[in-house]
């Protein structure tokens, strides 16, 4: 092996120094880079690979369900963005504004996409005429800029990636159907997908999206207890419509508003991947969307018949998996470092000795636990050990979510939960804004996640205020 040949470097230990244990994470395991803009990251070729196949498993779920994708431009003219008064006012702080075009400064400011509901609406004015136009069923895929003073590579970064769904109904139950139609291929995606569990809910009217009028919200539990917002669904009613002047003619023959719904999810998505699965040696990925599913390290290379039978294993197994068989000159101990640190979910190992047995040795990534497999029997080996891999890490999940979910009858037991035990807190809650506002201001940032679709009575009162509950609340701090 070559001198200069380095070892993977270790990471931070994720119990020393979570905050750098994920930056480790995302540079060591080569998914992203710092760019020369602040706020912006470079997604490296790895990075990518595994948004794009996220990416190409939500398409299918949209188109599925009869979505078409679509484009629109990246700019958006003030005069259009304050067509909407709420919505203008929720994206104010955060907008990115382009004043010259080459060496003229223009007429009117074009804000860069922070979202897409007007230019949306913009477009739907000119092409929905009558009902027989309806429903519009549109996702676009695209990046958008939100223009944040603390960012973290894939939690908040001032431009990322994402989709935004949006659609267009003639009656009330028609979009409303769809915003929880949408929210649960979401969360279908991130349990048969992404290995991860969520809460799920309508979000207070405090946390409603700018311009909605219901918020759903997908709420996964990192490991260290903090949440993340992983995906949001929106009901808009007709505001929008009035707002632009959106009409179609009914089947009555008079002149309607139609209803409309906004959904999207984004590279945030990455960042939860890293903080529910990964650990110590790397990253952990769940085998759907591992760009390698499976290494091959061939040992004692040089030995004859030991490439060969290697190249033999990798053509039978790309038939089913994403195989990549490395037969670099890095020493084994550095090949089983960087793969681990990649969270490939299967190595194989391949020496004479194996050869002579028939036989290879198989790795799973997220246990490390061996097993000695007849080579020919290997393919049907992994194949039920990915389903097996993808099952662990869910429940693994789903456990700590369960052991890091607390329940609070008094504000003396929610201010102790928030101060000394990390994760969700279950508290009753009476509808006041202003006891949203007192609870994070005195637990240093604990905020509303969602109010549960299945709600729990754990107490008659208000769990800050003593007032009569209305709801049932997850809270917690969240990325």
């Amino acid at each position: 092996m070559a001198d200069n040949k380095k070892m993977v470097e270790a990471i931070t230990s994720r119990d020393e120094d979570f905050a750098k244990w994920y930056t480790d994470i995302v540079k060591k395991a080569e998914l992203v880079d710092y760019s020369g803009v602040k706020g912006c990251m470079v997604i490296r070729p790895y990075g990518y690979a595994i948004w794009e196949l996220m990416q190409a498993d939500l398409d299918r779920r949209f188109k599925e369900t009869g979505h078409e994708n679509v484009y629109m431009p990246m700019f958006i003219p003030e005069s259009l963005l304050q067509k909407e008064k709420d919505h203008v006012e929720g994206f104010a702080p955060e907008c990115a504004w382009v004043t010259i075009g080459g060496q003229e400064k223009l007429a009117e400011r074009l804000a860069v996409r922070p979202t897409s509901e007007t230019l949306f609406c913009e477009h739907y004015k000119k092409v929905v005429n009558t009902y027989r136009d309806l429903p519009k069923l549109y996702n676009q895929w695209c990046s958008v800029v939100r223009w944040e003073k603390t960012t973290r590579p894939f939690l908040r970064t001032s431009e990322f990636l994402w989709q935004e769904g949006h659609t267009l109904h003639e009656t009330v139950e028609e979009a409303r159907g769809e915003t929880l139609k949408m929210l649960g291929v979401y969360t279908d995606f991130y349990k048969e997908t992404l290995a991860i569990p969520a809460v799920t809910g309508q979000k207070t009217e405090k946390e409603r999206f700018a311009g909605a009028e219901e918020t759903y919200t997908i709420e996964p539990m990192m490991h260290n207890g903090v949440a993340l917002q992983g995906g949001t669904s929106h009901y808009f009613g007709d505001g929008f419509a009035k707002s632009f002047g959106i009409t179609y003619t009914g089947k009555d023959n008079k002149l309607h508003y139609p209803y409309q719904t906004s959904w999207g999810v984004s590279t945030r998505m990455m960042g939860a991947l890293i903080m529910v699965h990964s650990d110590d040696d790397g990253l952990v990925l769940p085998p759907k969307i591992a760009p390698i599913q499976v290494v091959i390290l061939p040992i004692a290379q040089h030995k004859p018949g030991v490439l060969d039978r290697a190249y033999e294993l990798r053509d039978e197994l790309k038939a089913k998996f994403r195989v990549k068989l490395d037969d670099s000159d890095h020493a084994p101990g550095w090949k089983f470092a960087e793969y681990e640190m990649k969270g490939v979910p299967v190595r194989v190992e391949l020496g004479p000795k194996d050869i002579e047995k028939n036989q290879c040795v198989v790795v799973r990534r997220d246990t490390r636990e061996k097993a000695f497999v007849p080579l020919d029997e290997v393919a049907e080996y992994i194949e039920k050990l990915m389903a097996t891999i993808h099952d662990d890490m869910y429940q693994r999940a789903l456990e700590n979510t369960k052991a890091k979910t607390h329940v609070a009858t008094t504000y003396e037991e929610f201010l102790d939960a928030a101060a000394n035990k990390p994760g969700f807190i279950k508290a009753m809650w009476c509808g006041d804004s202003a006891c949203e506002e007192k609870i994070k201001d005195e637990t240093g940032g604990v905020k509303s996640r969602c109010i549960p679709f299945e709600e729990e009575h754990l107490a008659d009162t208000c769990v800050c205020c003593g007032r009569p509950a209305k709801h049932m609340v997850f809270w917690g701090k969240q990325y």
